[in-house]
């Protein structure tokens, strides 16, 4: 099971960072946030982030996704609020947003585009409150 991690490391090593909003605030089952990334150095790792912004309406403590990243496929859990309901995450204008740590060292072997591909696995087929989910790829360093 993966938790979620609040971050604050220097944002000067980020290679790829991109949102995509969810229609209307509501993230049906079978919608599927897609992210298109490249890879340019082999010779470092790189920390994969997932971000989810959600709102108050969100109904839940935690989320299930499924993720699937270049037909490497996972499911992970993580929290949004804590025991006693308190939402974690940074919050911005009236949003949440919540850093999760994917991949702590990825390694790529070859250069090139590759796809990552997110739906929600919760048993709503619309999950309220889900405004965008993101991906954040930053270089770990030299090997």
């Amino acid at each position: 099971m993966w938790t979620a991690v609040l971050l604050s490391a220097c944002r000067g090593n980020i290679e790829y960072s991109r949102f995509s909003s969810v229609p209307s605030d509501n993230w049906h089952i079978d919608s599927i946030v897609q992210f298109d990334y490249t890879i340019v150095d082999t010779t470092v790792d790189y920390q994969m982030l997932l971000y989810v912004r959600h709102t108050e309406r969100y109904p839940y403590q935690n989320m299930w996704l499924f993720v699937d990243d270049n037909g490497t496929c996972d499911s992970i859990e993580f929290y949004l609020a804590d025991d006693r309901g308190q939402w974690l995450g940074n919050r911005h204008h009236g949003f949440i947003e919540m850093p999760v740590l994917y991949e702590e060292a990825k390694h790529f072997s070859d250069t090139g585009t590759y796809t990552m591909r997110i739906s929600h696995g919760m048993r709503d087929s619309l999950l309220r409150g889900v405004t965008d989910m993101g991906l954040e790829i930053r270089r770990n360093g030299e090997k």
